[in-house]
């Protein structure tokens, strides 16, 4: 009899059974959402020299707070498949919690919160002079001309308002599992025949309606805006990230940003980093943007994003049942309905929570079974709600 290996003792599944093909799903995507560089070709997000986690907090009797429906806070982590969860109140960080198997220090991939991050870098460089968000794509990227790209504005990439004849569904064996075999993400077609990122974007056409009409929730805008953000500032997306948020952000660690075969950064859901780090960031945007007195994100940016984005278009869009009330400006959601609250979202169950109100910065990283769940997201997201009036 083979004996067990120690991965196989913590993880109850062999290495060699996690392929292209699986990883997403559980119980493989347990330990594939923390180790994603072994599965997708990957590039780095340097933090220029490392720094100690925060040390752990323990806060049993927050953890022990009943939620809506009448269980623990604890209890919904486990329910809804959350591996890591930090909390922090006014820069402090007030609780932690992690599910066994997952240590504090490992990086985690945030899905769609890589939208959020990209937009954070596209808004220093607008406000560095280098990108007008203006600006149409084709007069960026030569190769978006005959697309649905042409004449869409970076703007329309970053609010979701492209027309955009695609298919966002997560199982879908199309359009989706075309998109995710450009990015590397799936397991090559038999025939070889498969595009790399760019060729992907630029064969996409118009939808019916215009440019700039309702929210349009779709992966592949923000895709395109990586590579207009490598185009207009002459650098890769890794460095430039790093350049200009990861390093002035005091990460703890590198992030991590998967590429596809020609080296395109997976923008749109590619970066993974750890929960504390991904905190820092909303901590820096809930103090307007700095960092230790050093200015990272214009605080014109963060009121644009805080206090923009079209209510009707919303209302109309893709998106309506996520935020009741909601709004999306710059790649993030603003909850609306009465609070300041705004966050960044990844499918799978991955957050970032700021109520600038209260002073709460909130990460949730998890590894669900399902892509989406409405009804765990709105649970979720009434938790977070909670945990930021309360205190």
């Amino acid at each position: 009899m083979t004996r067990a290996t120690e991965f196989e003792a913590i993880n109850g599944f062999r290495r060699e059974t996690v392929n292209l093909a699986n990883w997403r799903t559980r119980p493989y995507s347990f330990w594939s959402f923390r180790n994603v560089a072994e599965m997708v070709r990957s590039a780095r997000i340097s933090t220029g020299s490392s720094a100690p986690l925060p040390a752990p907090v323990d806060n049993p009797d927050l953890l022990a707070r009943t939620v809506s429906d009448g269980t623990s806070v604890a209890d919904e982590l486990v329910r809804s498949e959350v591996d890591s969860f930090v909390l922090s109140k006014k820069g402090s960080i007030v609780a932690e919690w992690h599910a066994p198997g997952v240590k504090r220090e490992d990086p985690h991939l945030v899905f769609s919160i890589s939208k959020s991050v990209t937009a954070l870098v596209a808004g220093i460089l607008e406000d560095q002079g280098v990108l007008d968000p203006e600006t149409p794509v084709g007069e960026i990227v030569p190769e978006a001309r005959g697309s649905a790209y042409e004449d869409a504005t970076v703007r329309h990439l970053l609010d979701m308002r492209v027309s955009l004849d695609f298919d966002e569904s997560y199982l879908s064996q199309e359009d989706y599992a075309r998109y995710r075999r450009a990015m590397s993400w799936n397991p090559p077609s038999p025939d070889g025949k498969d595009e790399a990122m760019l060729a992907f974007l630029t064969s996409l056409k118009k939808a019916a309606h215009p440019h700039g009409g309702i929210h349009d929730y779709l992966s592949p805008n923000s895709d395109m805006l990586g590579i207009v953000l490598e185009r207009a500032s002459g650098e890769r997306f890794p460095e430039l990230c790093a350049r200009l948020l990861w390093r002035p952000l005091g990460a703890t660690a590198d992030a991590m940003i998967t590429v596809d075969p020609e080296g395109a950064p997976r923008t749109a859901g590619g970066v993974s980093c750890r929960p504390h780090d991904l905190l820092a960031l909303g901590q820096m945007l809930l103090d307007g943007g700095t960092v230790n007195g050093t200015r990272i994100v214009s605080q014109r940016w963060i009121s644009d994003m805080q206090q923009n984005g079209d209510p009707e278009a919303w209302l109309n869009g893709s998106q309506a049942v996520f935020l009741t009330h909601g709004r999306y400006r710059s790649s993030w959601y603003q909850v609306g309905g009465g609070s300041n609250a705004f966050l960044a979202a990844g499918i799978h169950g991955q957050f970032l929570y700021c109520d600038p109100d209260t002073g709460t910065a909130l990460v949730c990283t998890s590894s669900q079974s399902e892509p989406q769940n409405d009804a765990t997201d709105k649970r979720l997201l009434g938790m977070f709600a909670m945990l930021s009036r309360e205190g």
